[in-house]
């Protein structure tokens, strides 16, 4: 059997390297990562603009007997808003204007006099604007409370790079959408085909009660809305039945495509990989579809089963698509355990390392000082309570870790130790043990517990709740 760091060395060496598309800027772009670096296509601002709400003035810089512009009665000579499509008149000597916080000044004003620095005087006619204005303060310099054209983003600058991430806080497509950057080149995602196996499987919504030996096929909605979760396209491919020319079909078609829908560029079965199953799956990868088994179990618990083999496929050509790539391309295909828990542990534990690389993750990026981890973030985290190891191969254990209200320390406990409720133990077909589960406690072999206040390290696989 191999380790789990061998299995995950081999999974990233035999993911190819990601492909380049252009994408449109919007919030589909969450999750990708750019190809290259972009530079400003226009300046922020792009004109001079209001820091503050207040009034435009021309002021000049102070004198040995002056200390800038001189406080006194102006008449309000238009008004300036952020959302005007025009830009102001100019300032006649002697008059100020009305502005708002990000609006253009007038083409001659070159400061801006706070609102809290003035007092109205008084009002035009309809009592609807402002007409003379008093401002209080002389401590007005030129360029004062005034963004310059290019102060945040200067044009032709490089605003991000190759490798950068564009994440669901929103600063990358914003800096993106106000430099009036349309397209960008991105890594595109790869798509995922999910496909059960199992002639006992029915769909987890079908309309009839079970009998004899069926089972409700619950991998198949677990494992996509963990992908559409991450960010990653996600088909449903159905259940296969146990023989090997259906196997065969469905991995065929889900990796070819036809001409108008492409094929998925890494497919995940649950089931058939147990000893004795796994005859059907490595005759159906090596001989029928050309493919090579890199491993077929992994010293690890739950999770030992599973395999992983990539596959060379032809996709499928458009009757109207002469320019289309005739290469053979390599495909990936995840056998992950039947069993529930299982099934999610090593989707968390070897597919989403490889959906990084395919994504673009391992290309470093000038701005990070880091290189970025593929797969789940590792953390250190404090035993709430004793756990008992497995003596001869690593556990990743479900469990819950919060952060501590008073310093911020990570601490972890088990969702399951025995009994029989809902979560109760941490056998592989126990489903419960993953609801409200954030975290896989890394917990090496032994043949004692890993004691309450022991720290080990912890695989987040969501957010860190709050105590």
């Amino acid at each position: 059997m191999l380790s789990v760091e061998k299995a995950l060395k081999i999974i990233v060496e035999q993911t190819p390297d990601p492909t380049i598309i252009e994408a449109h800027v919007n919030s589909s772009l969450v999750g990708s990562v750019i190809a290259e670096d972009v530079y400003a296509r226009e300046a922020v601002p792009a004109y001079r603009a209001s820091i503050v709400d207040g009034y435009a003035v021309i002021t000049s810089p102070p004198q040995a007997d002056t200390q800038g512009y001189i406080k006194g009665k102006f008449p309000v000579a238009s008004v300036s808003h952020a959302q005007a499509a025009s830009m102001p008149p100019p300032l006649n000597p002697g008059e100020i204007a009305r502005i708002t916080t990000g609006a253009p000044l007038p083409e001659n004003a070159n400061a801006v006099v706070m609102v809290e620095d003035t007092t109205l005087i008084s009002t035009t006619p309809d009592g609807k604007e402002e007409a003379v204005v008093e401002i209080l303060t002389g401590e007005i310099k030129p360029g004062e409370n005034v963004r310059e054209p290019g102060s945040d983003v200067a044009l032709g600058s490089k605003i991000l790079h190759k490798g950068d991430l564009i994440t669901a806080v929103g600063g990358e497509i914003g800096l993106l959408a106000s430099t009036g950057t349309r397209t960008i080149k991105v890594y595109k995602k790869p798509c995922v085909g999910v496909l059960s196996t199992g002639d006992e499987l029915v769909d987890h919504d079908g309309p009839v009660s079970l009998c004899g030996g069926q089972i409700r096929d619950s991998n198949r909605p677990s494992l996509i809305s963990c992908l559409t979760a991450w960010g990653f396209p996600a088909v449903d491919l159905g259940i296969a039945k146990d023989t090997p020319g259906n196997l065969e079909q469905c991995l065929r078609d889900a990796l070819r495509g036809t001409p108008n829908s492409p094929g998925v560029d890494i497919v995940i079965t649950t089931g058939g990989v147990s000893m004795g199953e796994l005859d059907l799956l490595k005759p159906t990868v090596e001989r029928q579809l050309g493919g090579t088994i890199h491993f077929g179990r992994v010293s690890m618990k739950p999770g030992k089963p599973t395999t992983f083999a990539t596959v060379p496929f032809k996709p499928a050509i458009s009757s109207t698509d002469s320019t289309a790539q005739q290469e053979r391309e390599t495909k990936l295909i995840f056998s992950l355990p039947g069993n529930p828990a299982s099934a999610l542990v090593t989707l968390n534990l070897f597919v989403l390392p490889s959906l990084h690389k395919a994504t673009g993750l391992g290309i470093s990026s000038q701005q990070r000082a880091f290189q970025p981890r593929l797969g789940l973030p590792l953390v250190t985290v404090t035993l709430k309570q004793n756990i008992p190891r497995d003596p001869k191969r690593t556990e990743y254990h479900r469990a819950i870790v919060t952060s501590s209200n008073a310093d911020g320390h990570l601490f972890a406990a088990s969702t399951g130790l025995g009994g029989s409720g809902v979560g109760a133990g941490q056998r592989s077909s126990r489903v419960g043990s993953l609801a409200g589960a954030n975290a896989l406690l890394v917990l090496e072999p032994g043949k004692d517990v890993a004691e309450m206040g022991k720290k080990v390290q912890a695989l987040l696989m969501g957010m860190v709740v709050p105590e």
